[in-house]
Parts: C-alpha cells; structure tokens; sequence
C-alpha cells in the first residue's frame, strides 16, 4: 500500500470525527508577503522578464509583415495601481476605486511600456482590452496618454451594464479583432481570463499577487 493510499484511508476513516481541511493562511501575513514581493524588487524583475520576451517576440515576428495586432490588458499590466491597493490595504471600495480611475494617474508598468512603443515602431497596431467600464473610458484614455500609450488602434472597454465575465468578454473582444483582419501576435496580461479562448500567437503573462479575475 502506498503512502497516498494510507493517507487517504486514514482520513475516511476519521472523516466522521472531524478530518477536515487544513485552516487558510492568516491574512495579515498573506499581505505581508504580498508587500514584501513588491518590495523587494522581485515584482519589477518579473515584470521585466516578460517585457523583455514579449518586445522581443514581437519585434522578430512584424518583420514577417502582414496586418498585425497586438492586445494589452490595463490593470497591472499596462498601469499599475500599487499605490491605491496598498492605501486600501489591498482590498476593494468601489467608491475609492471610481475616485482613483477619475484621478487618471495610475503610472505605466515600464517593461510594457517598452513592449508598446516596440509595436508601434515596427507598425504593429495596438488594442487596450480592459473590464474597465464605459463610464470610466473617458478618465481611462486620458490616463494613459499621460503615461506615454498614445496613438492606439483602439480602447475597448466593457458596457457599463455589463454581466459577462472577464474571459467571456475578452474572447469575444479578440475575436472582432480578428474579424478587422488582424492577426493578433501577442497578448499581454495579468490574469488568466486574459488568455482564455486563445485567438493570440503568443500568449505573456506578467506577475499578479494582489487579486484574481475570472
């Protein structure tokens, strides 16, 4: 018998007393060590390696011509929103996070920057595909031109009475891409609905501790 099967065995066996499922983490210290990577500088260093493969992914494949596209996510991958997670304690107000879109002064991930202005020198259209809101488009546009994305190929944002999830709605966005004629060769973001469906040459994805979208 082997080691997993006793311990599966022993667990049934005690089930009715109580074999139940270890506790979570404790979640200050969960934040702790979200703080710390950040910190630390491995955030930045992670951040970079993506960037540094994607621009050159992305410089290599547009030499093959053709009409090309690339997809960037916002949140965490374009912008960051360091400041305002941790002035929330990493957690989530609607309110506060309506009054920081309206700020319009989340800074620019640097290494997507650079993956940006990579696809722009080499004729590469860019399209933002954020879960932002129509409502927030406005605030969101001006922001990212004073970080420095300007002269995209187009901002596509969700409805504001939207109830289709991040995956869902994301495909579908790439697939009217796809439908312009555009050959998406890569898409870049922080969440795993941000690939879901496929319609990419070559999928990056960057570093996300902070919180997960479905």
């Amino acid at each position: 018998m082997t080691r997993r099967t006793r311990n599966t065995l022993a667990c049934l066996v005690v089930l009715t007393a109580g074999c139940a499922a270890p506790a979570p983490r404790n979640l200050s210290l969960a934040k702790q060590d979200v703080d710390r990577y950040a910190e630390s500088g491995r955030y930045q260093t992670d951040l970079a390696s993506v960037g540094r493969r994607a621009a050159a992914w992305i410089e290599h494949r547009s030499a093959a011509g053709g009409k090309l596209a690339i997809v960037l996510d916002i949140d965490e991958t374009s912008l960051s929103n360091l400041r305002h997670m941790r002035e929330q304690d990493w957690g989530y107000h609607q309110q506060r996070w309506s009054e920081w879109v309206a700020e319009a002064d989340a800074p620019a991930i640097e290494p997507v920057r650079t993956v940006y202005q990579t696809a722009r020198a080499n004729g590469v259209a860019v399209f933002f595909l954020t879960g932002r809101r129509e409502s927030e488009r406005a605030a969101t546009a001006r922001n990212l031109r004073r970080m420095g994305f300007d002269g995209w190929q187009g901002l596509i944002v969700k409805a504001n009475g939207s109830k289709d999830s991040a995956a869902s709605f994301k495909l579908a966005a790439r697939q009217r891409i796809a439908a312009q004629g555009f050959t998406i060769i890569a898409n870049l973001g922080d969440q795993d609905s941000d690939f879901a469906g496929g319609l990419s040459e070559r999928d990056f994805k960057l570093p996300n501790p902070f919180y997960r979208i479905d």
